[in-house]
């Protein structure tokens, strides 16, 4: 390999046959992409789509002068992933149309794609996950056509990969089909896929009577075929969406979380229309400054000030009661009062490029010192979301515990819940919708390897917790990067709102101008 950086060590699995790359081709990378939902897929079409580059030329950074292959791994369809891979249209995406192109130069793609299949929505409305699932689909068919063109050797293998372990001419993938891949390059888009664990629930993972996350949502169709006594354990998204399922199939559902808040509304999370210029500001704060916290927030109440004169405490609703603040929110939002969530993204955006310079503690301190408004402001739910919530709350077929459960056990009578403040309840089964955990990897000092399930990592491994400016791993704090990326969700250990998906779309444009700029191998 010609880049100074490469590996030196040989790693694990030598008893695995490779598919080694045909000699005849001609010199470049061979670059496999881990996971092909939607940031995977952003990563290739930077990779091979002329398209991604609307501004260059087929005789500028041409991706045949690098690329020989590209490998896609992911057992799912290219496109279908967690996150909006699910076909049941009442899955909304909580992001608005002109924030989920997958270009990163191209940030109406999305709205694009939308009105060539004749949908004559507005760039601020939200729509089904899977529509989006399918345009992550669609322009992968494209690209993978003009890769073909241009020589580039292009296959998706149905498989997991679990470790990446680096070789003197490279790395080799190993797959849970036992099959072993060659890279000199490789973009790890892991995704999320292990749910949390609530309190009080860790006895009954494996229950039949509890299922550990509402998705895909065909399981809660298969396991729930005549209407029930649901508890769902989460109040935020994923509860939200199990919530809107449960209720409109028929089944009595009961929502519980320790804070038993539900999420603010807003019509969508959208792009910013205007110049917010206390945000644009929020990035020229000192890191090291020990009141950074309090002169962010004095910078956000700035920022709505300068969008209305209203206080803000007229824009968001104060009620106790959760089911009343919903009802009022919903009111504030239909009467276009809560413009507290024009800044959101912008916000989102400017926390991120502030957090790049600051060390991994201060990270972690600023997003505590938040977590309120993440939890509720930055993740608010969608008006039309809210609405159906309120729709099945007034009918009675939804309801919001008082406190989280104290005590649980599973009898004949199925599940038994106890609560702090009143009687047992019975119920047939328990969702669990508290989300899941970010992605972490793993590297096993001994072999240069790096594992992307820690749960199934051998003993000795080291937890990736650091990454650099260029989202290369590397062996050792300070060591050469590898060729290996970290694009999407996982980048958390760096990049608050990490899910952000304008966010992750820079991302894969970053990481393919690496690849596509560096030295054939």
């Amino acid at each position: 390999m010609a880049d100074s950086t490469a590996p030196g060590r040989a790693g694990p699995y030598r008893h695995a046959t490779a598919s080694v790359p045909d000699p005849g081709r001609r010199q470049g990378h061979d670059v496999v992409v881990i996971g092909c939902g939607t940031v995977g897929t952003s990563v290739f079409l930077h990779l091979v789509d002329p398209a991604a580059y609307p501004h260059r030329t087929l005789h500028t950074g041409l991706p045949a002068d690098r690329l020989r292959s590209v490998s896609l791994v992911d057992p799912n369809p290219v496109g279908w992933g967690l996150a909006f891979g699910d076909r049941d249209p009442l899955l909304m995406c909580n992001s608005a149309v002109d924030l989920n192109s997958l270009l990163a130069h191209h940030p109406e793609d999305f709205l694009d794609h939308l009105r060539q299949h004749g949908w004559q929505g507005r760039p601020d409305d939200c729509v089904p996950r899977s529509w989006m699932a399918a345009y992550c689909h669609q322009r992968y068919t494209r690209a993978r056509q003009s890769a073909t063109t241009l020589g580039i050797r292009v296959q998706h293998l149905r498989a997991t990969a679990h470790a990446v372990a680096a070789r003197r001419d490279g790395y080799r993938i190993h797959l849970d089909n036992g099959q072993e891949i060659p890279a000199t390059h490789v973009v790890i888009c892991p995704g999320v896929h292990q749910p949390r664990t609530p309190d009080g629930f860790a006895p009954y993972r494996h229950h039949p009577a509890y299922l550990d996350s509402p998705y895909p949502t065909i399981r809660l169709r298969r396991h729930l075929t005549r209407p029930a006594r649901l508890l769902v354990l989460g109040t935020h998204q994923s509860a939200i969406d199990a919530a809107l399922l449960l209720c409109r199939d028929g089944h009595h559902t009961t929502l519980t979380s320790p804070s038993g808040r539900l999420p603010a509304v807003r019509t969508a999370l959208t792009s910013a229309t205007r110049p917010h210029p206390p945000l644009q500001r929020i990035t020229l704060l000192d890191p090291a400054d020990p009141h950074l916290a309090d002169k962010l927030t004095r910078h956000v109440i700035e920022a709505i000030r300068l969008i209305d004169p209203r206080p803000l405490r007229h824009q968001i609703s104060a009620a106790t009661d959760p089911v009343q603040r919903l009802r009022e929110e919903i009111a504030l939002a239909e009467g276009g009062a809560c413009l507290w969530a024009e800044i959101c993204t912008p916000l989102i955006e400017a926390v991120i490029a502030l957090a790049a310079a600051l060390p991994p503690a201060g990270h972690s301190a600023l997003m505590t010192r938040f977590a309120w408004f993440i939890s509720r402001y930055a993740t608010a739910t969608t008006l039309v979301n809210a609405r159906r919530l309120l729709t099945h709350f007034t009918s009675g077929a939804l309801r919001l515990a008082d406190s989280y459960p104290t005590a649980t056990a599973f009898t004949n009578d199925g599940w038994r819940i106890q609560w702090s403040s009143s009687a047992p309840e019975h119920f047939d089964h328990v969702v669990n919708a508290t989300g899941f955990h970010p992605p972490h990897l793993t590297r096993d000092p001994d072999n240069d390897t790096w594992h992307l399930d820690p749960s199934s990592a051998p003993p000795g491994t080291v937890r990736v917790d650091s990454l650099e400016a260029d989202l290369r791993l590397r062996s050792q704090p300070g060591a050469p990067p590898e060729r290996i990326w970290v694009a999407g969700v996982a980048t958390h250990i760096r990049i608050p709102f990490a899910n952000h998906l304008r966010n992750a779309v820079g991302q894969a444009g970053h990481v393919a101008d690496q690849i596509r700029s560096s030295p054939p191998a």
